[in-house]
């Protein structure tokens, strides 16, 4: 049997390691993903696994995708990018898990990524609840710019929509 084997590079800075989903992380996303933080629209372990897994699939239909953020081998959290095909471009997104919050660590993998993906992608947007502060906060920190004007998602059309680089 043959399979599928996708490339998922690995990101370093000095707190913070960026790899790809492995099936042990799967706990830590659902617990979040079931969590009134994470946003989902009728949360179930069913969906968090379908979530999870295209995290992973992303990286092979397109070259992109979401990375598991640790430190010192504890989950912190994951960062990386999407473009459903509702979206009018492509997304940086981030998420952390309780109790990581505050200590500069969405910021500081949001960067390793934004850094990665610079010179591969024409055009880089944030979509943001327009209650997440924290995230907006974050989006501003990596110089993104508040874009009034950009298109959004279908299921987000009164988003707020961050613009780290590209055309609108």
């Amino acid at each position: 049997m043959t399979g599928l084997i996708v490339q998922i590079p690995t990101l370093q800075s000095a707190r913070l390691h960026l790899r790809a989903p492995i099936r042990a992380d799967f706990e830590d996303y659902a617990a979040f993903y079931l969590s009134e933080r994470s946003g989902a629209s009728e949360p179930t372990r069913r969906k968090a696994w379908k979530a999870f897994a295209k995290e992973i699939v992303d990286w092979s239909l397109g070259g992109l995708g979401h990375w598991t953020v640790e430190r010192e081998r504890m989950h912190v959290g994951f960062v990386g990018f999407s473009q459903p095909d509702d979206y009018p471009e492509p997304e940086i997104g981030w998420a952390l898990y309780d109790g990581y919050e505050g200590q500069g660590y969405a910021t500081e993998a949001a960067g390793l990524a934004i850094n990665w993906a610079r010179g591969r992608l024409a055009s880089l947007v944030s979509y943001i609840d327009p209650g997440n502060t924290r995230s907006v906060a974050v989006a501003e920190r990596l110089g993104a710019t508040s874009d009034p004007a950009a298109a959004r998602p279908e299921a987000a059309p009164d988003c707020l929509v961050y613009r780290h680089w590209g055309p609108a």
